[in-house]
């Protein structure tokens, strides 16, 4: 009998409906012109809403500077970049984009790649591979981009419990001292909002010999006097090996980076089958991109604007008594800690209250922490904020959702958190 792929295709499918953690997509058109709004069109029907999800964090997608730099450049180089670096050539934007990326980092050199996802699967497979017998040391949460380019590496690979430094340092003990070894690991975990312990992780490569490789995609122009992420913050960024970063979230375009030594970033550009054969970004979008980068190195409106929005919005989620994750960033998470009720929460917001936020389920969380992650903007205003706390009452009730209010509390600190 013929295989029937048919079937086994639909039934992994099936499974995922049955777990209820089939994803489906939100047709949205955001608004440049009132942000944070979007119109969402289900079927031939449309409307306008409120956005709490976007990664966009500062809506530097939308700055003046950011535009005006794309439309040069779109109208002087096209929209295209003809292919790879090496066969297309490289453009003057992108040369100026990493150079402002190893500025922003205070590095020698950057290297900027497809996406942030291909820059951290590019790089640790490529880096662990240039490095016989190399062991990585990996988070337990780091993102799976960081777990599959550690996998691909084909490098022995331990894991150490999420931010336990005294696991990580029990592992370096074992490895043998001579043996290059390299520590992944994350600044901002996206789904907790929790902050990796940079300093003390450093520490221990001094100690055992190890590189560090941190991943600030959730931090970077959202922490630091000049948004190079919680590395800068905390002033331990000279001590960090490898920063990898995206253009994609609070810069507001696209792409990912790492920012390293000139030896570092030569090798991955030379022998990172991810850079080498992939199409390189549009000028045009490096254009963008430099301007971004270039604005928040100078300007911390934005991220003060954003930060005084999150410590209202868990103020008032924590006074609502919805359970709110405890979170020392700009993440804020909501447990519902159920996959069903997590994805028709999400619907009653956006069918009855115009309000959207994607439903977090797992493998992206472990199950029985489903959550809603909800992100702020500067454009948030209080109304929008109180809004969403009502809606998400009622929502709490309707669903049979347990609300505990908390009083007393501390009123929020309105101003950046650097």
């Amino acid at each position: 009998m013929a295989y029937n792929y048919s079937e086994t295709l639909n039934a992994a499918l099936e499974s995922l409906h049955r777990e209820k953690r089939y994803r489906s997509f939100a047709t949205l058109e955001r608004l440049a012109d009132n942000p944070p709004h979007a119109i969402y069109t289900n079927g031939e029907n449309s409307k306008e809403i409120t956005v709490w999800c976007s990664n966009d964090y500062l809506g530097m997608s939308l700055h003046p500077d950011v535009k005006a730099a794309f439309e040069r450049k779109a109208l002087l180089s096209g929209v295209g970049a003809g292919g790879t670096r090496n066969i297309a050539g490289t453009s003057k934007a992108i040369v100026k984009l990493e150079a402002e990326l190893a500025d922003l980092h205070q590095k020698p050199a950057a290297l900027v790649f497809g996406s942030g996802y291909v820059s951290n699967d590019a790089s640790l497979s490529t880096l662990a591979r240039m490095f016989p017998d190399c062991v990585i040391i990996s988070d337990a949460k780091n993102h799976a981009s960081m777990i599959e380019g550690i996998r691909r590496s084909g490098a022995e690979k331990y894991i150490f419990e999420h931010n336990n430094t005294y696991h990580l340092e029990e592992i370096l003990k074992k490895i043998a001292p001579d043996r290059p070894k390299i520590i992944a690991f994350e600044s901002v975990y996206s789904m907790d909002g929790d902050i990796g312990k940079i300093a003390e992780i450093c520490d221990f490569a001094d100690k055992y010999n190890a590189l560090t490789y941190l991943d600030e995609v959730h931090a970077v122009g959202l922490y630091g006097p000049r948004g190079a992420g919680i590395a800068e913050r905390d002033g331990v960024m000279h001590r960090v090996d490898i920063i990898e970063g995206t253009l994609g979230k609070a810069f507001g375009c696209y792409g990912g980076y790492i920012a390293a030594s000139k030896e570092i970033v030569d090798v991955v550009r030379s022998f990172a089958s991810g850079f080498i054969f992939t199409t390189a970004l549009p000028p045009a979008l490096c254009a963008a991109a430099a301007a971004s980068v270039k604005h928040l190195k100078a300007s911390g409106a934005e991220r003060a604007a954003m930060h005084a929005n999150a410590n209202r919005l868990k103020y008032e989620l924590q006074t609502a008594g919805l359970p709110v994750m405890p979170s020392p960033s700009h993440i804020v998470p909501v447990l519902i800690g159920n996959a069903e009720k997590c994805r028709m929460a999400t619907d009653i917001l956006l069918e009855k209250h115009d309000i959207y936020i994607q439903p977090i389920n797992y493998p992206t969380v472990d199950r029985g922490t489903e959550r809603l992650r909800i992100t702020v903007t500067p454009f948030h205003s209080a109304q929008h904020i109180s809004d969403l706390v009502k809606a998400l009452c009622a929502t709490w009730r309707e669903l049979g959702l347990q609300l505990e209010p908390k009083l007393n509390l501390s009123p929020p600190i309105l101003r950046a958190v650097q």
